[in-house]
């Protein structure tokens, strides 16, 4: 057995395979799945790294001096199905099986109802949703052939409960964790694990650019952003327990539980979170004049 940390920080024991998994990620280049990635590879794991920006990916690689023997890296478009096929036949073969696929990749643009545009809508829809879902087939099939596998699908706190402001963005990730719940009922019989972890706000360029937009207060109300690192001890947490969620803070998770149980009652709470966001943002903003895009 290999020790690793939980989302306490305590060890936690992972499972033997464990050792030196077959992983495939997406959304490698920045942020998460660039945390992720290196983590995997440090830890020994024979990582195929993904990510639309094949460029920015050989930077990262470049400069985080990911391992060659262990990493590779491929560019892939999430929203195209062919292109997920081919990419994942060459990953399989390359190692030997996929152990454990991790859906990161995402895209967020803040838009009040009336003024998102249709290419917001079908970026939105396109990568967040359809992305997911392609990838999970793909890993649902070869690992159900194999009789073992885990699929770790990342979602938010904003699939709990919607977010005005972040309508798209909220209804691409109630969607996903609604598919990854299911997929995760429909697979355990077959030995297949699916986890959907939903974390708050995260410390990456996805929330850097959400800073100059009122649209997106509430993702600045709660006391401070969560790190890469604590989503990457979640998903040792994942991987040794195999749950099917994980909600990251729980104190923040359930105040959006009792959120979207009572919406007409939550408006006044509501307020009071995007006045704090606000203030967040302008104190932001007041140290770093450049976070104003």
């Amino acid at each position: 057995m290999v020790s690793q940390l939980s989302e306490t920080g305590k060890d936690v024991a992972m499972p033997r395979h464990a050792k030196s998994l077959g992983v495939f990620i997406t959304g490698s280049a920045s942020g998460i799945g660039l945390h992720v990635t290196g983590r995997l590879l440090a830890q020994g794991h024979r990582v195929w790294a993904t990510d639309l920006r094949r460029d920015a990916l050989e930077a990262a690689a470049k400069t985080h001096n990911w391992p060659e023997s262990l990493v590779t890296l491929a560019g892939l478009d999430v929203v195209d199905e062919a292109g997920w096929q081919t990419t994942y036949e060459q990953a399989i073969a390359s190692l030997g099986g996929i152990d454990v696929h991790l859906n990161i990749a995402g895209f967020l643009r803040p838009a009040w109802v009336a003024e998102a545009t249709s290419q917001d809508v079908h970026r939105h829809l396109d990568i967040n949703v359809k992305g997911v879902v392609f990838g999970t087939q793909q890993a649902a099939r070869h690992m159900t052939d194999r009789g073992h596998g885990h699929i770790i699908n990342i979602a938010s706190l904003a699939s709990l409960s919607p977010v005005p402001g972040l309508s798209l963005y909220s209804a691409s990730k109630f969607a996903v964790r609604a598919y990854s719940v299911a997929a995760a009922l429909e697979l355990r019989d077959h030995g297949v694990a699916v986890t959907t972890i939903c974390p708050d706000a995260v410390q990456t360029p996805m929330l850097d650019l959400q800073v100059g937009h009122e649209e997106a207060s509430l993702t600045f109300s709660g006391n401070r952003a969560l790190t890469v690192e604590e989503v990457g001890r979640a998903i040792e947490r994942a991987l040794a327990k195999r749950p099917i969620e994980i909600h990251l803070p729980r104190s923040r998770a359930w105040l959006a539980k009792v959120a979207n149980l009572m919406p007409q009652l939550s408006s006044s709470i509501q307020k009071r979170l995007q006045a704090r966001g606000r203030a967040r943002q302008a104190d932001i903003r007041s140290r770093d004049p450049s976070s104003t895009t």
